[in-house]
């Protein structure tokens, strides 16, 4: 018998949906939301009229920032796809480099949500070990 699929489709409120699948979810200020999995760097989410948003901050930057750096960390954004490298230039004494993404939140599926955090926990992966053999040279 040929094995028949059957798509389903429901609607969940966003904390809820995370808390089910294993995150911790914490409302901050400003409308934003920290959430965590395991031993990952918290993401956080800014929801807007119509995408939402997502941050890791991976740290200041001052120390280590170079031209070399900065070229290298944009050469690694076409790698990182959908995720991009960011510099957070908010407070200009404290410059943070940050990994990014958004999506459209008309019919957003929840495997289309989910793979943004499989994404940004690879970014991360590879952000940190560019940065380490920046550090070590």
């Amino acid at each position: 018998m040929k094995n028949i699929l059957i798509k389903l489709k429901r609607e969940e409120e966003l904390p809820r949906f995370l808390e089910s699948h294993g995150f911790s979810v914490a409302e901050l200020d400003h409308g934003v939301i920290r959430v965590e999995r395991d031993d990952e760097l918290p993401v956080f989410l800014k929801v807007g009229e119509q995408q939402i948003f997502f941050e890791v901050d991976l740290g200041n930057i001052d120390e280590i920032i170079s031209a070399e750096l900065l070229l290298s960390l944009l050469a690694l954004n076409t790698e990182i796809l959908p995720v991009s490298v960011g510099l957070d230039t908010t407070d200009a004494s404290d410059r943070r480099l940050v990994l990014v993404e958004s999506r459209e939140t008309t019919d957003l599926s929840d495997q289309e949500f989910l793979s943004v955090f499989d994404a940004l926990e690879l970014a991360v992966d590879r952000v940190t070990s560019l940065l380490s053999s920046s550090i070590n040279s």
